[in-house]
């Protein structure tokens, strides 16, 4: 193989797959992925027999179901895809890759660094790739992400696919811009103006698409001319959650009780370090099937349990039915706490002066002898009462 230096790990249908579970059989039928409780009602992930009816991710359900009315809705597992996706990560790293993912199922990664790893060729990256997912999977490469997604959605799980640039692009389908987020919405517009190919996109005038379509537009333009934006690798993060079975599927004021144990379980755990939380997930077991996902991120840094139980009751609310099981994970760590910093990095005249205030306050409420030293004045004595006595605290 050449020498590109981006390489795309690519697993069709990953949230349909992990939704599915065991019930197989609905994978090989016209089935989608059914909107999430609250969400815009557009299907998710289709399969395969789905797509053979026109159907395709993004699509209002309504019309999913005039196209195919035995189309099965399959009810989405937010928290599986969540769990599943990053074992996935966790495998790509342990390669030595740092990965960049915008959704589950696709992970890109530069080669460069890895080749002197393993082998000393791309060849060698893309088979120590394979080795460390232990599962099927369609890999790609190429000089720019989105060459790499392209090689990948065209390549076999035995075989490394490989895109040049543009004129390896020019013949494939408009439909790749769905695996690049900003520019999804884009091939239903496109297809109704009769553009359906990448190499039709690329001959249009940039200042053309800018108009119609904005920065999506631009986006677009650029990739196809094999043009992508470069990579931002996710930062390697500490897993750090509390999980807690309910025995009777909770809603309400039980629920809300829950969540006030999680969070305090939460702030007491010793791998936190004293650290603040930007932004945590709240996740549940529904009872009557599925999971629910929500990510919460903070005005700012909180380890205020009060605080952040007002924050994430809001979002309890938008629970789509009682639940078996509620999980409170961290998702972005802040700084450490500002009062607790502040206590160690001042001075010691800071210190003396927040020290005497407090004696102060605290002798205000509970009298002068709420704060006392121990004095010690015969330490050999056999007596212990006359070894030490208290008096009061002064700095």
């Amino acid at each position: 193989m050449c020498s590109p230096v981006i390489v795309c790990v690519f697993l069709p249908r990953f949230e349909l797959v992990v939704a599915a579970g065991d019930r197989e059989s609905l994978l090989q039928a016209p089935a989608a992925l059914a909107p999430e409780p609250g969400r815009e009602q557009l299907v998710g992930e289709v399969s395969q027999s789905a797509e053979a009816y026109g159907i395709h991710p993004g699509m209002r359900v309504g019309e999913a179901l005039s196209r195919c009315p035995r189309l099965a809705l399959v009810p989405p597992d937010p928290v599986g895809v969540a769990d599943a996706w990053e074992r996935v990560l966790a495998r790509l790293e342990s390669v030595g890759a740092e990965v960049e993912s915008e959704l589950p199922g696709q992970a890109c990664f530069a080669a460069a660094g890895l080749r002197r790893l393993h082998g000393g060729s791309l060849d060698g990256v893309v088979a120590a790739t394979r080795a460390a997912l232990r599962r099927p999977a369609r890999i790609g490469a190429g000089p720019s992400r989105f060459c790499a997604l392209a090689a990948a959605a065209r390549a076999r799980t035995r075989r490394a696919g490989l895109v040049r640039g543009a004129e390896d692009l020019a013949g494939e389908p408009v439909s790749l811009l769905r695996l690049r987020e900003p520019a999804a919405e884009l091939p239903q517009a496109l297809e109704r103006f009769g553009i359906t190919t990448l190499g039709e996109l690329a001959a249009l005038p940039r200042a053309a698409l800018a108009d119609r379509f904005g920065p999506a537009g631009l986006l677009a333009y650029d990739l196809a001319h094999g043009r992508d934006t470069p990579l931002v690798p996710r930062r390697p993060r500490e897993r750090l959650e509390e999980v807690l079975e309910l025995d009777e599927s909770s809603s309400g004021a039980q629920l809300e009780r829950a969540l006030g144990l999680l969070v305090d379980r939460l702030l007491a755990r010793r791998e936190r370090r004293g650290r603040a939380l930007r932004a945590v997930v709240l996740a549940a077991t529904l009872v009557e099937g599925g999971t629910w996902r929500e990510r919460v991120v903070f005005r700012e840094p909180l380890s205020d349990p009060v605080r952040m139980r007002l924050a994430l009751g809001q979002r309890l609310q938008l629970l789509p039915s009682p639940a078996e099981s509620l999980r409170l994970a961290v998702d972005r760590f802040g700084p450490p706490h500002a009062g607790g910093r502040a206590l160690f990095d001042d001075g010691a005249a800071q210190r003396r002066a927040r020290l005497r205030e407090a004696i102060r306050q605290a002798r205000a409420v509970a009298g002068p002898e709420a704060a006392l030293r121990v004095l010690a004045i015969d330490p050999d004595s056999r007596v212990p009462e006359r070894r030490t006595v208290l008096t009061p605290f002064e700095l």
